[in-house]
Order: structure tokens, then sequence, then C-alpha cells
């Protein structure tokens, strides 16, 4: 990359890859359309390649665009990361905060953490991602977040991981179900029950039809394609039971968790962060909250059984 491109232009870059479109990127960026236009074209000619198929309505990326796009995210990150570091030094209390997490944590924990981080610090800019690990870790790695809470293992030698949290997968099931006075399931009891899935792409899902091959059946799904509170609401309707993270089941709920025995089904949820970049300060505070509140007696005496805090 050539000294000349600088930040504004790498911006004005990754606003149109965002919007897809010249005018509501400008709109977005508050800044006049040719001004985004004219430094797209100062870029490209810098690099000496298309970074845009210009489309009459739509742009799209290039393969070059492609290539460049997480190394613009990277450094703008960094350069937002920095700022922001500057600024509390400066005693300014004011930052931006790129965090994402998994839909069950997003259910459960995070936003008590996020609501103490907040009243805190007021004039912080909080962003949530709720996604899969998959797509967290990528976004972590690019620089688009500046803390995930993601399922373990975590294969990126480019990320650092913090283990938080280990629970068990349970059955949740409503409070007039056969299955409620249960202590204990076996897997392949559920052969010929009703299952709420989750919809392709959720690490839930992949984990639980991979037991279910593995215990020798194919589940009976009653219905699928949901997300964390949509399988919770059907279940709660009866329309079958699920297999879910025991943190979601609360016991004021209007479901029932049943533990699995015959094998028992966990996940490590851990945070995770690049190498390269010391967490900031505001992270730091919101991973310490985090810490302190899956640690807290008043919130596990909520929770049902098969939880383990590992980290305080």
């Amino acid at each position: 990359m050539g000294q000349t491109v600088d930040l504004q232009q790498l911006r004005y870059f990754l606003g149109v890859a965002e919007q897809h479109h010249f005018t509501r990127a400008a709109r977005e960026l508050g800044v006049a359309q040719p001004s985004i236009s004219r430094q797209i074209r100062v870029l490209e000619a810098e690099l000496g390649t298309s970074l845009f198929h210009r489309m009459r309505g739509n742009v799209a990326l290039t393969p070059a665009g492609e290539a460049l796009l997480p190394w613009a995210r990277r450094l703008i990150g960094d350069a937002a990361t920095a700022a922001d570091e500057v600024r509390e030094l400066a005693g300014l209390r004011r930052g931006r905060l790129s965090v994402g997490a998994t839909p069950s944590i997003t259910v459960a924990i995070l936003p008590a953490a996020l609501s103490e981080l907040r009243t805190t610090y007021p004039g912080i800019e909080l962003k949530l991602r709720e996604a899969g690990s998959r797509d967290l870790i990528g976004e972590v790695y690019e620089g688009t977040l500046d803390l995930a809470l993601v399922i373990l293992p975590v294969r990126h030698r480019s990320l650092c991981t913090v283990p938080l949290l280990r629970e068990e997968l349970v059955v949740a099931v409503t409070k007039d179900h056969p299955f409620a006075r249960r202590d204990g399931l076996a897997l392949t009891e559920l052969r010929d029950v009703p299952l709420v899935m989750f919809r392709e792409g959720y690490d839930l899902r992949e984990t639980t039809l991979a037991a279910c091959a593995a215990a020798g059946f194919d589940p009976h799904l009653a219905v699928e394609g949901a997300e964390m509170d949509g399988v919770l609401r059907m279940t709660a309707a009866g329309l079958g039971v699920a297999i879910v993270p025991s943190m979601v089941v609360t016991r004021a709920g209007p479901l029932h968790a049943v533990r699995l025995t015959r094998p028992r089904l966990a996940r490590t949820i851990a945070f995770a962060y690049r190498k390269d970049r010391a967490p900031s300060r505001v992270t730091r505070e919101l991973m310490d909250r985090l810490i302190a509140l899956v640690s807290s007696r008043k919130w596990l005496d909520a929770m049902p059984a098969g939880l383990e805090v590992l980290v305080r």
C-alpha cells in the first residue's frame, strides 16, 4: 500500500463496501457523495486497481476490494482503539466498544453487564453484534469487534481466548411435561420425541445433530429454523422439547431444565480478542463486570445446575 493512502480514504472505502452504494455511504458518513467518489478514485489510482464494480443502483467489491476489506477494517479499528485510549488517559471517559456474543449469552448475561458499564461510563458508545461463534471470530480478527464471547475451541492463532464459563446443554421442557419429573435423561430417550431445532448455522444445531448421530438416531424435528428466542417460545408453547444452554432456562421462567446424563453435553464460553491489540480500558471494564456477574451467588442461584465459573 502506497504512502499516500490515508485513513480517511479507507473510511470512505469501508463505507461504500458496507452500504453497497456511494450515495448511501455518503449519507451514513455525513459527507458529500462527490467527495467519496473522488477519494475512492484517488485510492484506486494509488493502488493501481479497481476496488468496486460500478453497476446501476449498486456497487460490489472486486477481488482487489475483497482483499483490502479486512486490512482496512483492522487499520480503522486500530486507529479507533488508539484514539479511545488517548481519550481515556485524558480523563474524558469517552470511547467506543464493539462487542459480539452468541444468542444465548446475549439473552442471559450480557445485558446486565452492559447496563452496569453504561451507568458508570455514560459517554461510551456501545455496539452489539449477535451471531454465531464462527462469524464473531472472523470479525474480531478483522478488527470489526473489540471483544467477543464465543464457544471454544477457537482455532485462530491470531486471537487470544480467556475461558469464562463452562455450561451443560440441557433438555428444555414445559413444566407439565412428563420429562419435567425426571432428574436426568439419556440422549437416546429423545429418539421419538419432537424437537424444536435452531436454524442452520447455529453451533447448537450442529452440536445436537452430531450428538444424535453418534447416539445412532436422526431426531424428529417438530419445527426448525428459529433463533434462540423463537426456540424457547415454541418450546414453552408445547411444540416440542429443545436442547439448549442451561443458562437460558432460569428457574423463574416458563421452562424446566432436565440434565442429560448419557452423554453429558457441555460447552465452554470464552472471551476472544486479538493478540496484537491489548484490550482497551473499556474492554477490560466489561470483562471484569462479566466475570463478577457470573461469579456472583445471586446470579448462580437463579440458574439451573450445570454451570461452572472458570475465571475469577
